[in-house]
Protein backbone atom coordinates (compact mmCIF):
# COMPACT_ATOMS: atom_id res chain seq x y z
CA UNK A 1 0.00 0.00 0.00
CA UNK A 2 1.30 3.61 -0.77
CA UNK A 3 1.74 6.09 2.64
CA UNK A 4 2.11 8.98 0.55
CA UNK A 5 6.02 9.06 -0.34
CA UNK A 6 8.20 11.34 -2.32
CA UNK A 7 7.10 11.36 -5.92
CA UNK A 8 9.35 13.13 -8.31
CA UNK A 9 7.00 13.29 -10.66
CA UNK A 10 4.45 15.52 -8.67
CA UNK A 11 7.07 17.28 -7.65
CA UNK A 12 7.98 18.49 -11.14
CA UNK A 13 4.67 18.64 -12.13
CA UNK A 14 4.77 16.18 -14.85
CA UNK A 15 1.08 14.68 -12.90
CA UNK A 16 -0.28 18.02 -13.37
CA UNK A 17 0.75 18.52 -17.32
CA UNK A 18 -0.24 15.06 -17.84
CA UNK A 19 -3.83 15.44 -16.40
CA UNK A 20 -4.49 18.67 -17.83
CA UNK A 21 -3.93 16.99 -21.47
CA UNK A 22 -6.12 14.18 -20.63
CA UNK A 23 -9.03 16.85 -19.41
CA UNK A 24 -8.67 19.42 -22.49
CA UNK A 25 -8.60 15.97 -25.24
CA UNK A 26 -10.90 13.98 -23.47
CA UNK A 27 -8.80 10.90 -24.39
CA UNK A 28 -7.11 9.12 -21.01
CA UNK A 29 -3.30 9.09 -21.33
CA UNK A 30 -2.61 5.79 -19.21
CA UNK A 31 -3.39 2.24 -21.81
CA UNK A 32 -6.11 1.31 -19.14
CA UNK A 33 -7.88 4.14 -19.34
CA UNK A 34 -8.31 4.13 -23.39
CA UNK A 35 -9.14 0.85 -22.82
CA UNK A 36 -12.05 1.48 -20.41
CA UNK A 37 -13.24 4.59 -22.72
CA UNK A 38 -12.97 2.28 -25.76
CA UNK A 39 -15.05 -0.26 -23.90
CA UNK A 40 -17.66 2.10 -22.84
CA UNK A 41 -17.96 3.14 -26.39
CA UNK A 42 -18.57 0.13 -27.72
CA UNK A 43 -21.09 -1.57 -25.28
CA UNK A 44 -22.51 1.68 -24.66
CA UNK A 45 -21.65 1.88 -20.67
CA UNK A 46 -22.91 -1.65 -19.69
CA UNK A 47 -22.52 -5.03 -20.35
CA UNK A 48 -21.45 -6.41 -23.59
CA UNK A 49 -23.24 -9.56 -23.52
CA UNK A 50 -26.91 -7.89 -24.63
CA UNK A 51 -24.81 -5.82 -27.59
CA UNK A 52 -23.18 -9.64 -28.69
CA UNK A 53 -26.76 -10.81 -28.22
CA UNK A 54 -28.27 -8.31 -30.72
CA UNK A 55 -25.10 -9.20 -33.05
CA UNK A 56 -26.00 -12.28 -33.06
CA UNK A 57 -29.79 -12.31 -34.00
CA UNK A 58 -28.94 -9.74 -36.46
CA UNK A 59 -26.79 -12.09 -37.92
CA UNK A 60 -29.01 -15.44 -37.73
CA UNK A 61 -32.27 -13.50 -39.20
CA UNK A 62 -30.06 -12.25 -42.24
CA UNK A 63 -28.30 -15.86 -42.99
CA UNK A 64 -32.36 -17.04 -42.57
CA UNK A 65 -33.09 -14.25 -45.26
CA UNK A 66 -30.29 -15.61 -47.37
CA UNK A 67 -31.28 -19.55 -47.50
CA UNK A 68 -34.69 -18.80 -48.94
Amino acid sequence: MNRGGFSWKRALGITRVKSSISRATGVPLTRSGRERKIGRMITGGGCALPALLGVTLALAAGASIVRR
